[in-house]
C-alpha cells in the first residue's frame, strides 16, 4: 500500500491550514518545505519544536524533508552546501523522518554538464557518507537545469555511487518539461525509485503543468508498474498548479484538493490502495 504525502506550503503559508486542507482530503503526512514564511532549514530550533508539536496534535508525521541543497550552480562553494546538510538531518531527526531531498547542483550555460560530472560525483558522495553516518537516506529529485535532469544522468549518478542512502525521488513533469517521456525515465531508474513526486506536463513544454492525469505523465501506467515491482513507498503531491518557480511552487487550497482528488481518482481507477 502506498502513502500519499503533499507539499503543504502548495495550500498555505500557516501550517495548521495546510494540515487543515490534507486532511480534508484524507492524507496524513506533509512534506515538509516551508511554513510561516520560512523555508525549512531557515527554521529555529524553536520553530522546529513547534511544528512537531502541531503534527503530533494532528495526527500527521513528515514524509520527507524538502530541502534546497544542491539548488546551487556547480561552480559556488561546497562548504554551505555541507553545512545545509547537517542541518537538514538534524531537522529530520527531530521530525522522525527519514528522507532529505538533494539535488544535484545547477549547471552553467557554457558548455556541456558531462564536464561537471566528476565534481557532481564527488560532492554527492561526501554527501550521501554523511548521511550514511547519520541513518538518514538522501533523495535526488530530477530537478531542471540541474546535473541529474535527464534520466541518464540520473542513472549515471545513482548506480555510480550505488548507496541505499541516495534513492530517487521521480518527478513526472520535470522529466516532461525537457522532453523526456516518464514511461521510459522510469523503466532506467525503477530500481532506485524510494519516492514520487505527483505534477502533470505536457511533453517538451516547459510551464505547462496541469492536474494529474491530463497532462502527458502516464501516471497511471507508471504507478501501476511501481506497485507490481513492489513500490510502497510515499506519492507526495506538488501541484504546482498557480506557479512554479525555481524554488517553490502554489496551488491554493482549492488547487490542491482539486490535484488531490485528481490523483486519488487515477489510484482508485487503478484499484491501487493508499493510505
Amino acid at each position: 500500500m502506498i502513502k500519499l504525502s503533499g507539499f503543504g506550503d502548495e495550500i498555505a503559508p500557516d501550517l495548521e491550514a495546510q494540515l487543515a486542507v490534507l486532511a480534508s482530503e484524507g492524507i496524513h503526512h506533509l512534506e515538509l518545505r516551508a511554513v510561516w514564511g520560512k523555508g525549512v532549514l531557515e527554521l529555529s530550533d524553536a520553530e522546529v519544536t513547534r511544528v512537531k508539536e502541531v503534527l503530533a496534535a494532528n495526527d500527521f508525521r513528515v514524509s520527507a524533508i524538502a530541502s534546497p541543497i544542491g539548488k546551487v550552480e556547480i561552480r559556488k562553494p561546497f562548504g554551505p552546501q555541507l553545512d545545509l546538510l547537517q542541518r537538514a538531518i538534524r531537522v529530520a531527526k527531530t521530525l522522525d523522518t527519514l528522507y532529505v531531498r538533494v539535488f544535484s547542483f545547477y549547471m552553467p550555460e557554457e558548455g556541456p554538464p558531462e564536464r561537471y560530472r566528476e565534481e557532481v560525483l564527488q560532492r554527492l558522495e561526501v554527501m550521501v557518507k554523511l548521511a550514511r553516518d547519520e541513518g538518514i537516506v538522501l533523495l535526488h529529485e530530477n530537478e531542471k537545469d540541474i546535473y541529474g535532469n535527464t534520466a541518464k544522468r540520473c542513472f549515471e549518478i545513482l548506480s555510480a555511487i550505488d548507496s541505499v542512502h541516495l534513492r530517487a525521488i521521480f518527478d513526472f513533469a520535470n522529466f516532461l518539461e525537457i522532453g523526456e517521456r516518464p514511461s521510459m525515465a522510469f523503466s532506467l531508474l525503477q530500481p532506485y525509485v524510494a519516492y514520487f513526486h505527483v505534477k502533470d506536463a505536457r511533453l517538451g513544454i516547459r510551464g505547462s503543468i496541469v492536474l494529474p492525469g491530463q497532462g502527458d505523465g502516464e501516471i497511471p501506467r507508471i504507478m501501476k508498474k511501481a506497485i507490481s515491482g513492489g513500490f510502497n513507498g510515499f506519492v507526495s503531491l506538488e501541484p504546482h498548479l498557480h506557479l512554479s518557480g525555481r524554488f517553490s511552487g502554489f496551488s491554493g487550497p482549492e488547487g490542491f484538493r482539486a490535484a488531490a482528488r485528481a490523483l486519488k481518482g487515477i489510484l482508485e481507477k487503478e484499484g491501487i490502495q493508499w493510505a
